[in-house]
């Protein structure tokens, strides 16, 4: 009896080793004819300044970091080519001080058109209109001590680099998985 509660958690753990699951961005679903991404600059069509170059820039380490795929920027160097336009930025109060009535954090709402194609054939591997990245970032509230003004301003560049690797960690996430 002892002998067999013993084996049964190895059988659980024998059968699920074969269940499917996958760690997430180490997908191999992608054409084995590429092995190098071409990722061009996205176009900003919003009024947020250089936005775009922080996706970019973002978008290009999630590769790197997350994948086996050498990354270029040409796309004549490239055997597929991932292109995007930022089409709106906007951010919305979503928590408040009840003391203050002031914002205490913010919902961030990205949406971009991304194609994905392989180079040589035009083939597109992924392609949506509405890629819509949401997330919350929390801000300082504290607008009556000097220092935290200038907290919130210095706060500024940092929020916007978490943004950006949130939303390339989703969108290399999407590329390479879901084609």
């Amino acid at each position: 009896m002892g002998r067999k509660i013993l084996c049964a958690p190895l059988l659980v753990a024998g059968l699920m080793s074969g269940c499917g699951y996958h760690v997430a961005g180490r997908s191999d679903a992608l054409p084995k004819s590429i092995h190098v991404i071409a990722v061009t600059a996205l176009e900003n069509k919003t009024s947020s300044y250089r936005i775009e170059q922080r996706l970019t820039s973002a978008t290009v380490h999630e590769f790197l970091a997350k994948t086996s795929y050498r990354v270029v920027s040409d796309p004549a160097n490239g055997d597929a080519v991932l292109r995007g336009k930022v089409l709106s930025l906007e951010a919305v109060p979503l928590l408040f001080d009840t003391a203050t009535g002031r914002a205490t954090a913010m919902l961030i709402t990205v949406k971009c058109e991304v194609t994905f194609e392989e180079r040589e054939t035009g083939k597109v591997l992924y392609h949506t209109d509405n890629f819509v990245f949401r997330n919350q970032y929390e801000i300082s509230t504290d607008v009556t001590n000097p220092n935290a003004i200038k907290s919130f301003f210095e706060e500024q560049d940092p929020a916007l680099e978490r943004l950006a690797q949130d939303f390339a960690t989703r969108l290399v996430a999407a590329v390479t998985e879901n084609y």
